[in-house]
């Protein structure tokens, strides 16, 4: 009986081992997850994608030998840099998405995205600047978060995405002029922004054409993302004008829907709803007025949106 009695006590102490590295691996995770969640949306565009990404990072990260790594945060941030870039280079369903496909939207009253302390780290998780990196490949995409929304130095960017610390910088600049090209993505300070925001949405609920007109810019621009889950126009709405009719027909006296304020993306959006629509509207700036506006109706897009609104009633 001795032998199985010792084999057996060796057995519950390497369970107890076990159970324990496991729960340091998730308790170190969990001490850098606001930054690494930050590092995977920004880079993703996708919250949901980024719970992939950090939870494949767990995985990988419980069979490390943790003494083996002296700083946990920069092993954490490689690691999920890689996996996002990797994803982003695998190809997604944007490529077959029906109709224009937008960034998820992230409430921000309760910084999951953060830090969020400056212009430039909330810049680089508004709407329009999510949207515009579309336009990047990934890894010009990963340098340009990290260096931009975390301040990560060259040299350890270089390492992350396996270039030198030169070729960083360059991708760097030249995510920035391209990025630059879109002249709706910089905003105006808060108060601004929510002043023009509530300017817009009033103008629209009650059918006012020339109050809506005068806080759009004559170029605007309005995107929607059903996903093809719910109706949303396909194409963009191009020119004042057409927009101007567009949110008279959404948002008019005839429909009258339900609007509330929330922060989305590091600045003021709504949530707007009634029987038939459920969508986020954020915008960008250009010349002072409204030169691009997103409309997230895709119900997949939504669930961190309405839970922060359960949150808000109580529910």
């Amino acid at each position: 009986m001795e032998p199985h009695v010792r084999r057996d006590t060796q057995a519950a102490a390497d369970a107890r081992v076990t159970v324990t590295s496991q729960a340091d691996a998730a308790a170190e995770l969990q001490a850098h997850r606001t930054m690494l969640f930050g590092v995977a949306y920004r880079v993703l565009g996708s919250a949901a994608d980024a719970d992939d990404v950090l939870q494949d990072a767990y995985l990988r990260w419980r069979t490390v030998d943790h003494d083996e790594v002296r700083e946990p945060r920069r092993y954490l941030t490689r690691m999920v840099t890689r996996l996002a870039i990797d994803r982003l280079r695998s190809g997604s369903n944007r490529e077959t998405y029906v109709g224009s496909w937008l960034p998820e939207p992230v409430p921000t009253e309760a910084a999951p995205l953060d830090p969020l302390d400056t212009v430039e780290q909330r810049d680089s998780v508004a709407t329009a600047t999510l949207y515009l990196m579309e336009r990047l490949d990934p890894v010009e995409r990963a340098v340009f978060v990290l260096r931009s929304a975390f301040d990560v130095p060259y040299a350890e960017i270089a390492e992350i995405v396996e270039r030198t610390p030169e070729h960083c910088r360059q991708l760097y600049r030249r995510a920035g002029n391209r990025l630059a090209e879109g002249d709706h993505r910089f905003a105006p300070s808060r108060r601004e922004h929510a002043a023009l925001l509530e300017s817009f949405l009033t103008a629209a609920r009650e059918g006012d054409l020339e109050g809506l007109r005068a806080t759009l810019h004559d170029d605007v621009v309005t995107w929607s993302d059903g996903g093809g889950k719910v109706k949303a126009a396909r194409n963009a709405i191009l020119g004042v004008d057409r927009c101007v009719r567009f949110f008279v027909g959404v948002y008019g006296r005839k429909r009258r829907p339900t609007i509330v304020p929330m922060e989305i993306n590091g600045s003021p959006g709504a949530v707007v709803y009634d029987a038939d629509i459920y969508q986020v509207v954020t915008f960008g700036v250009r010349d002072g007025r409204i030169g691009a506006v997103f409309l997230v109706s895709n119900p997949d897009k939504l669930a961190l949106i309405r839970d922060a609104g359960r949150r808000r009633s109580g529910g």
